[in-house]
């Protein structure tokens, strides 16, 4: 992805705010995520076919992580070494929740599509992360 389509996206031509509001994103999604997963682990483990403790766990990780993204996408400027371990775990979380899809889960209709649908959002903000990192460091 090139400079422009990332300032296009962020809005920002200043490498630091496109990192920043990537980050910030990244938390939103990233911790509602996992407290839906806390809330009703259960239900939506029974829904998407994964086990409701393994959800609750899950949900309790996610939760954590995107508090942390948060706090790293509140500093003015952000570490490069905090945010590039963001990007390498968000494009292993990507990379492990198809492994899972096909190795684990015996996923529901609605877990076969969340599940791969999830990791490509995921993988989408370790991209967008990684090219702000890279402006960054440019």
């Amino acid at each position: 992805m090139s400079a422009v389509q990332l300032a296009a996206l962020a809005r920002t031509s200043e490498p630091r705010t496109m990192l920043r509001r990537f980050l910030a994103l990244d938390s939103v999604v990233t911790t509602g995520n996992g407290l839906a997963y806390l809330a009703a682990s259960g239900p939506l483990g029974r829904f998407l076919g994964v086990d409701g403790t393994l959800l609750l766990g899950l949900g309790a990780f996610l939760t954590l992580f995107g508090a942390c993204v948060g706090v790293l996408a509140s500093r003015k400027s952000p570490p490069v070494l905090p945010a590039q371990i963001v990007v390498d775990l968000n494009a292993v979380w990507a990379v492990l929740s198809l492994v899972s899809l096909i190795a684990w889960f015996d996923a529901t209709t609605v877990g076969a599509v969340w599940i791969p649908l999830q990791a490509v959002v995921v993988g989408g903000f370790s991209a967008l992360q990684y090219g702000a990192l890279r402006a960054v460091r440019a």
